[in-house]
This record gives structure tokens, C-alpha cells and sequence, in this order.
């Protein structure tokens, strides 16, 4: 299960909210569409799926981390007291 309820920008038919509920919940986008279409048609007002699309975020609107940090493994040293470099051997020019 995905952590965070955000609307698709990726797989969206309308404004990608069953998209996004079905991403959150780990199942099929079609069988939440469906659903909605459903409850459309036995009464539950289209609303419901306006006030999702509104207060959903977009995952194209959350930052995304934009560098890889590389960590090294815990060692006992931190890297700048080095005089090798542990996996290649070769010393460490500062």
C-alpha cells in the first residue's frame, strides 16, 4: 500500500482521483472507476468525486527529491578522516 492519497497524473481519466484511490488501496484503477460510475447512477452525487479531486493533491504537485544523496555504510571513521578509500584501496587526496 502506497503511503500517501495523491491524485495520478500519469493514469487519469477525469481529474485522476480513482486513479489515485486505487494506487493508495493496491488495487485495479478500473474497478474503482467502476464503482464510481455505480454510485453515480444509484444516487450518490457526483459531488463526492469533485470534492476529491479538489483536496487531493496531484503527485506531479509534491516535491520530489531532485539529487541522490550516496551514503557510504556505517564505518567508524567518518570519510573526511580517511587515508584510503575502503573499496578501492587507492588514498584519498584532499
Amino acid at each position: 500500500m502506497d503511503t500517501k492519497l495523491m491524485r495520478s497524473e500519469s493514469d487519469k481519466m477525469i481529474g485522476g482521483v480513482c486513479a489515485g484511490l486505487a494506487r493508495y488501496f493496491g488495487i485495479d484503477a478500473a474497478l474503482v472507476r467502476l464503482v464510481f460510475v455505480l454510485a453515480v447512477l444509484s444516487g450518490v452525487s457526483p459531488l463526492v468525486y469533485l470534492v476529491l479531486w479538489i483536496v487531493m493533491p496531484s503527485d506531479a504537485t509534491v516535491s520530489k527529491p531532485t539529487s541522490v544523496v550516496h551514503r557510504l555504510p556505517d564505518h567508524p571513521r567518518p570519510v573526511e578522516e580517511w587515508k584510503f578509500d575502503p573499496y578501492t584501496g587507492e588514498r584519498v587526496k584532499k
